[in-house]
């Protein structure tokens, strides 16, 4: 899933340690978040965009996930 979470962290002079440790995650997985090998919980999702101070759908790109 394609994320803004690179481009928003780099905007907010955050490194990937400052922001892992700021939702409670490891580096790796911010890192894992960023390349694309990690899709967020909704829970991780709905704390990196509060952090952010957006919507998930804001961070987050939902156009490539398969409707039900």
């Amino acid at each position: 899933m394609k994320t803004r979470i690179q481009e928003l962290r780099k905007k907010n002079k955050m490194s990937q340690e400052e922001l892992a440790l700021s939702v409670g995650v490891t580096r790796q997985t911010i890192t894992s978040l960023e390349c694309e090998k990690y899709t967020a919980s909704l829970t991780l999702a709905y704390k990196i965009s509060k952090l952010f101070g957006l919507s998930i759908e804001e961070v987050f790109d939902f156009s490539e996930v398969e409707e039900l």
